[in-house]
């Protein structure tokens, strides 16, 4: 039994699901997403809510169960309420700021590194008021390019382990590496 794939997905009233082709479409307030699906796996709207079924309890059938259930649920609650990633900038002189729709970061690299937004994303800057530190937010409809977008910005400056100087996502816990400690007290 797959619990992830046996849970029906709520239907907002401002989201239509169309099915043509085994192309599935979902038009919502914030956009439009479409998606070819396994067509092992039926989606079918009853009663307001989205039901993903499988034909048989096959090994391959129960493994798309649960994926084709995320990939519609991620669907619907991008184009009804989208996604947004936090991301923030440590270091001394590390600075982000927009210009334009791009994102241009300045984070310990001999030149500025200008970010251009994949299609469906867009980018806000701030500076945390009690740490003084940049963050940004990337939002967006479709989880998995946001995910990708986030994921490239964050490789242009990992956070390093011995200072945490980088780019990291909120919330993100580094762990840190002692120093070198030094040999006191030992002579030649």
């Amino acid at each position: 039994m797959s619990r992830i794939g046996q849970l029906p997905i709520p239907l907002p009233n401002e989201v239509q699901l169309s099915q043509e082709d085994g192309v599935l479409t979902v038009k919502g307030p914030k956009g439009a997403l479409s998606r070819k699906l396994h067509p092992a796996i039926s989606v079918n709207v009853e009663d307001g809510q989205i039901v993903c079924t499988r034909p048989s309890d096959s090994k391959d059938h129960r493994s798309l169960h649960g994926l084709v259930r995320s990939l519609v649920n991620n669907m619907v609650v991008g184009v009804s309420q989208g996604y947004e990633r936090r991301m923030q900038v440590q270091g001394v002189g590390y600075r982000a700021e927009l210009q334009g729709e791009n994102l241009n970061l300045s984070v310990g690299l001999s030149h500025q590194v200008l970010v251009e937004p994949m299609e469906g994303i867009s980018f806000e800057v701030g500076m945390d008021t009690n740490t003084r530190t940049p963050f940004m937010i990337i939002r967006g409809i479709d989880k998995e390019i946001l995910g990708q977008q986030a994921a490239n910005i964050r490789g242009i400056k990992p956070p390093e382990p011995y200072k945490g100087k980088g780019i990291r996502y909120a919330g993100e816990v580094i762990r840190r590496k002692v120093g070198k400690a030094g040999k006191a007290g030992v002579k030649k």
